[in-house]
């Protein structure tokens, strides 16, 4: 499952150029802030770039100082949202080398975003080139202990035109950020909260690839979830509003007391998650069922309160593998809670992680 692409030769197809940060953060100041980084607030000396023109294709790839980015106010993402993005995490090893997380998954998807929101396919070997070229320039932002430097890879539509059409002119660029847990909360568990009326993606739209769209329409159901004393949101499907679909940010597991793991299916409305399909494999593996099924809110209370549902958990990029304590949904005005607390089946396949 791990991939170690740090030592490998340059394999993008395109030339990088370095050009390291004249003044990077001094080493004791590094340090104050890699003892307690947060998530996502923290960023490393460098990002990488590369730029894309129609009729040009990729080109101009470099490593520098990150810096603020000018743009012009009729730049195409401003008005349309032409707009991608990746999450991928890079480790220490206990050699003292780096790895980065199955990188060539998020390169893939990436590519399947792009072609959703008709913007170019960057080649997969640049995306991952990119990757290891910022890990091995900013190697020494990536915490100690469980601790790990976040990649976030993204592309945007920079060409300066109002018009409803897509961009000839893109730029992709990768930043860094060391990080630690990703739920402000010290508890091993979390609380959910089920939103009835708002939905996160509809059949046909882009609930299957990773734009800032789909995150922005859930932001106001996670204001819903904070209102209730809740950490996270659960979305139902757009449609019948009974099935369980996913998290604002993370993919959904169910685990039952014969031992079995369930999650719901992709069907074009839940992002196809890398950590998601690495769970399964590895179940598999471990000889475990894992079934791909729909799995409705009112079955879910029910096997909550039988006992068949022993434990409830979601996965992802920037959270991991999160276990889940109650869910909860507003009834007739009365907020119903089900308590999902029970045996931990994580231990046994996180590991491999």
């Amino acid at each position: 499952m791990h991939e170690n692409v740090m030592d490998q030769p340059p394999a993008g197809g395109l030339p990088f150029v370095r050009k390291p940060h004249p003044a990077p953060t001094p080493p004791d100041k590094r340090a104050v802030l890699l003892s307690d980084p947060g998530f996502g607030r923290v960023f490393t000396d460098h990002m990488a770039t590369i730029s894309y023109a129609d009729g040009k294709g990729w080109h101009d790839a470099k490593i520098a100082a990150r810096a603020p980015l000018t743009m012009d106010p009729a730049a195409a993402v401003l008005h349309y949202s032409q707009q991608i993005f990746e999450g991928l995490k890079a480790y220490h090893t206990a050699e003292g080398g780096a790895v980065m997380f199955r990188p060539l998954e998020n390169a893939r998807r990436f590519q399947r975003s792009a072609e959703r929101l008709a913007m170019p396919k960057l080649p997969e070997a640049a995306f991952v080139e990119a990757c290891d070229q910022l890990v091995m320039i900013d190697r020494d932002w990536i915490p100690e202990g469980d601790g790990s430097l976040y990649l976030r890879p993204f592309m945007f539509a920079s060409e300066v035109f109002l018009g409803v059409k897509p961009s000839s002119e893109y730029l992709f660029l990768v930043i860094a950020s060391p990080v630690g847990s990703y739920f402000k909360s010290k508890d091993t568990a979390v609380s959910l909260w089920v939103s009835q009326e708002l939905t996160r993606a509809a059949p046909g739209g882009t609930g299957a690839v990773k734009c800032g769209g789909n995150y922005a329409a859930s932001l106001m159901a996670q204001l819903e979830a904070a209102q209730h004393g809740c950490e996270q949101v659960v979305f139902l499907d757009a449609v019948e509003r009974r099935w369980i679909e996913e998290l604002g940010g993370m993919n959904i597991f169910f685990v039952f007391d014969d031992g079995s793991m369930q999650t719901p299916p992709l069907d074009g409305t839940i992002l196809p998650g890398i950590t998601r399909a690495s769970i399964i494999v590895l179940a598999k593996d471990r000889g475990i069922t894992v079934r791909e099924e729909p799995y409705a809110f009112s079955q879910w209370c029910a096997d909550a309160a039988s006992g068949r549902l022993r434990e409830t958990f979601a996965c992802g990029t920037a959270a991991v593998l999160t276990q889940f304590e109650a869910v909860s949904k507003e009834v007739d005005g009365i907020d119903g809670v089900a308590s999902l607390q029970g045996f931990n089946i994580l231990n046994g396949i996180a590991s491999p992680l």
